[in-house]
């Protein structure tokens, strides 16, 4: 089976990214042959089809991408075409960033009238909205792979897509690579390192994108905590990073924040945590948090997350709504040391779930039906 995956730009902390990385081996144990279609990528085995057409900005940027691609794939012969970008010329979209409408409605909710009226002037929305109605409307789609229930039901909702092309895969976690047993390894060095008490309760955000992922509500909702000895780690790479610090500062809690910056391997942070927190305002299903939970974190998102499937509040994490800064208060305060450990153990029973056996199976099952015999 040959199969294209189409992906623009390489990350190396993105969430799509590092699930195409995992997906390759996996999928070429099962017989299919990937050619990745990117405008640059590192570090992957297999073939690279490079479209990297000039540009400038990204609404040329996206534009020209979008053109390049469709090219070179009418020029070629695969059995299936596969995009995680906004592009017609594709038999499986896979909706990894969620719907961009839904977006600028949670992100407007956020904003007071200058911020609104600064997204609806900004013709890079109006270009992916647009890209967005001409993909879901193309004839030649024929499944669409919601990493969460709740992008299948945006979708369902906004475009009218029927019930038989919208697939449900959640993403998948190297359950070994990500196991408690981490704990053990990195606690205590990583902590001495950052000079935080053994015995202190680390919360730990993974991300980038602060503003979308909940940074600075973050740092709000933690100033408020009642007990003072708790930390909280900030790991992920933006350009916010130095305003998000300042804000720190300001809320009087810089001591007892850390800000770690982008890092090739995450798995000392999650062993060195006691819990995991992101308060995102959008967020489909980010792979941290699944990785969060494999580890043995119970975890606190939104409402607007899709891991909110898998959390039972008060049992392996929390669920908050994104804007309330007094609700992800509390339960950051609902995190108490002594119960910790067995939330995440609960966190990790229902992580268990999300093999990357059992992604790997469902997609290519949905490829093999999808293949004219």
């Amino acid at each position: 089976m040959r199969l294209a995956l189409v992906r623009q730009r390489y990350n190396a902390y993105g969430g799509a990214e590092r699930f195409i990385e995992r997906s390759l081996a996996a999928l070429a144990g099962q017989g299919v042959e990937v050619t990745l279609v990117a405008r640059q990528w590192k570090g992957v085995p297999g073939e690279v089809l490079r479209c990297d057409p000039f540009h400038v900005g990204r609404l040329w940027r996206d534009w020209s991408f979008a053109r390049a691609a469709c090219g070179e794939l009418a020029s070629r012969r695969f059995d299936l075409v596969q995009s995680h970008e906004r592009i017609a010329c594709c038999d499986i979209y896979r909706a990894g960033d969620g719907v961009h409408a839904q977006w600028l409605d949670n992100r407007r909710s956020a904003l007071g009238p200058l911020g609104r009226l600064g997204i609806c002037l900004n013709p890079y929305h109006h270009y992916l909205l647009a890209a967005e109605r001409r993909l879901f409307a193309s004839p030649r789609l024929r499944a669409v792979i919601c990493n969460s229930r709740m992008v299948k039901d945006e979708i369902r909702s906004r475009f009218g897509m029927p019930e038989e092309k919208l697939y449900v895969i959640y993403n998948g976690v190297d359950l070994e690579a990500f196991h408690p047993r981490l704990r053990d390894r990195h606690r205590v060095a990583l902590r001495e390192k950052l000079g935080i008490p053994q015995q202190a309760l680390v919360y730990l955000f993974v991300g980038s994108g602060f503003e979308r992922k909940g940074v600075f509500r973050l740092l709000q909702a933690f100033a408020r905590l009642p007990r003072t000895e708790a930390h909280l780690v900030v790991v992920g790479q933006d350009k916010a990073q130095a305003r998000a610090e300042r804000l720190a500062h300001a809320l009087g809690i810089a001591s007892r924040t850390h800000f770690a910056g982008g890092q090739d391997d995450v798995r000392p942070w999650y062993g060195a945590a006691d819990c995991f927190v992101l308060p995102s305002l959008y967020d489909p299903f980010p792979n941290a948090a699944l990785e969060a939970m494999a580890c043995g974190l119970p975890a606190i998102v939104t409402r607007q997350c899709g891991t909110a499937e898998l959390i039972d509040p008060g049992t392996n994490g929390f669920v908050v709504d994104a804007l309330d800064i007094d609700a992800l208060a509390a339960a950051l305060d609902g995190i108490e040391a002594a119960a910790a450990q067995e939330m995440g153990r609960r966190a990790r029973q229902r992580a268990e779930a999300f093999g990357m056996g059992a992604m790997t199976e469902r997609l290519v099952s949905l490829y093999r039906s999808l293949i004219p015999v």
